[in-house]
């Protein structure tokens, strides 16, 4: 019989797709309609950090070099004041194999679906993800496509985005290319339905079980060259995933006491499904448009339990502005010979000036960087957003207006950041847990869950329960 491929009918088989290109059952974890067994989900569906290693080891993927920049780190103490600069270190995870720390996610999935006879592997990403993925299937003998949001109405594509479709193809994956909009989603779900390949979700305990390592392996090499534990660790951050698995990594290293500090490029008032916002930003991830929803509801993902829970590990959330991003990637090419892409570069914006903040012998870590190329490069970035009518000027890059003008810092002295305050989010994340599972009350085992996810306190989280007519345990 032949299934019926309309967009209504897809999505009413979306779960059934999607058990069957996961091999992992969801409903084993779950404790409530709103609560569920986050650590025994990611114990039972994951790999231990031991296996993952020796997964990643066979294919060449992490032991990347802990580099000290020192140049940057004098540069910063130069606008500090006296006594506060930290050191600063970047973990260059360009090494890797495809060029970002997306190997280590890639790497797990990967490995899953040739133990478990899956004939490919399907990813849903217009970034680094894909050509991790590619890359990784091409070690192992499987067969891969990647599907990317790539063209706005007008048929015109990101270049980063372009970019990223050229490396996927170069590693032998079928791209599939779409426009922006709801399109992407059943194009995916189609495609694992027809192919019954694994679909190597970034948000599966796979994916962050493969980012636990950069987190480990950082604190053994800070310990290594400093003889102390980091201090601090900047996380670009988008989706979840790369702040979640670097974060229990490190905590699995013993850093408890590393403060966990997420970024993301202010591209506010962006709407990221908008087909007249697409080509007007000139980020493609690491920006607000992931950072802030995916905290706020991590379960919007392609899987029923998103594995990255970023408000479970953050300390600190803060913001920096494209032309900072811009300007610093350029600080890094010339002062320390080091030429990397934006995503990376998120971090180290915000690092340049939370040095400043900090004492001398405190250690500072930016934890990833990517690789650079044709579309990836500045040049090619603020070309688009020229010809796509974006002001682009030197001057205070707080003057900054996402989709209309990209201001680019005239002196070192001028990158900050701007912190999120972590308790609006919080409030919107319970929200959205009490809105989207539709509990009209909750048991003293959904507060537990609720508590441990949003890293607030128990009083905050009966508070916000009972301002939004939620039932409470006596």
């Amino acid at each position: 019989m032949t299934l019926d491929r309309s967009y209504q009918a897809v999505m009413e088989r979306r779960n059934e797709i999607m058990k069957r290109a996961l091999g992992i059952d969801y409903t084993e974890f779950a404790l409530s309609p709103l609560a569920f067994d986050y650590e025994g989900m990611m114990a039972k569906a994951g790999y231990t950090l031991d296996e993952v290693r020796k997964i990643q080891r066979e294919t060449g993927v992490g032991n990347t070099p802990l580099l000290e920049l020192k140049n940057v780190t004098a540069l910063a103490r130069k606008m500090a004041p006296p006594g506060k600069g930290a050191r600063i270190f970047i973990k260059d995870e360009a090494a890797n194999p495809s060029g970002s720390f997306k190997d280590r996610r890639a790497s797990v999935s990967v490995y899953h679906a040739k133990r478990m006879g899956y004939p490919g592997v399907i990813a849903a990403t217009s970034g680094n993800y894909g050509a991790a993925v590619a890359s990784q299937a091409a070690m192992r003998g499987l067969k891969c496509i990647v599907v990317q949001e790539v063209f706005d109405s007008r048929g015109v594509g990101q270049p980063e985005i372009v970019e990223k479709g050229r490396k996927c193809e170069a590693y032998g994956a079928e791209v599939v290319q779409l426009s922006v909009g709801p399109e992407l989603f059943y194009v995916f779900l189609l495609l694992l339905e027809e192919t019954g390949f694994l679909n190597a979700s970034l948000y599966t305990p796979f994916g962050i079980a493969g980012v636990e390592t950069l987190g480990y392996e950082l604190a053994e090499q800070v310990q290594e060259q400093t003889g102390r534990k980091p201090d601090a660790v900047v996380v670009t951050h988008a989706g979840g995933g790369n702040l979640t698995g670097t974060a229990r990594g490190l905590r699995k290293a013993g850093c408890t006491a590393t403060k966990v500090i997420g970024v993301s490029v202010d591209l506010s008032g962006l709407h990221m499904a908008s087909d007249g916002n697409f080509n007007r930003k000139s980020f493609t991830t690491g920006h607000t448009g992931f950072g802030v929803p995916f905290t706020t509801w991590p379960d919007r993902a392609d899987v029923p339990r998103n594995a990255a829970r970023p408000l479970r590990y953050l300390d600190r959330y803060v913001t920096v502005t494209q032309g900072e991003v811009f300007y610093v990637t350029e600080m890094l090419a010339q002062l320390e010979g080091l030429e990397r892409g934006p995503a990376g570069n998120t971090s180290l914006a915000a690092a340049f000036a939370i040095a400043q903040e900090m004492d001398e012998n405190e250690i500072l870590v930016v934890q990833e960087t990517e690789y650079t190329g044709a579309g990836k490069h500045p040049t090619a970035q603020l070309t688009f957003a020229r010809d796509n009518g974006i002001e682009v000027r030197r001057g205070d890059p707080r003057e900054n207006v996402p989709g209309k003008s990209i201001v680019i810092p005239a002196h070192p002295g001028q990158l900050g950041v701007v912190d999120i305050d972590l308790d609006p989010i919080r409030r919107s994340y319970l929200r959205n847990a009490i809105k989207n599972t539709g509990v009209q009350g909750v048991s003293r085992e959904d507060i537990d869950f609720l508590v441990e996810d949003s890293r607030a306190s128990r009083e905050f989280v009966r508070e916000q329960l009972e301002e939004l007519g939620v039932k409470l345990p006596n």
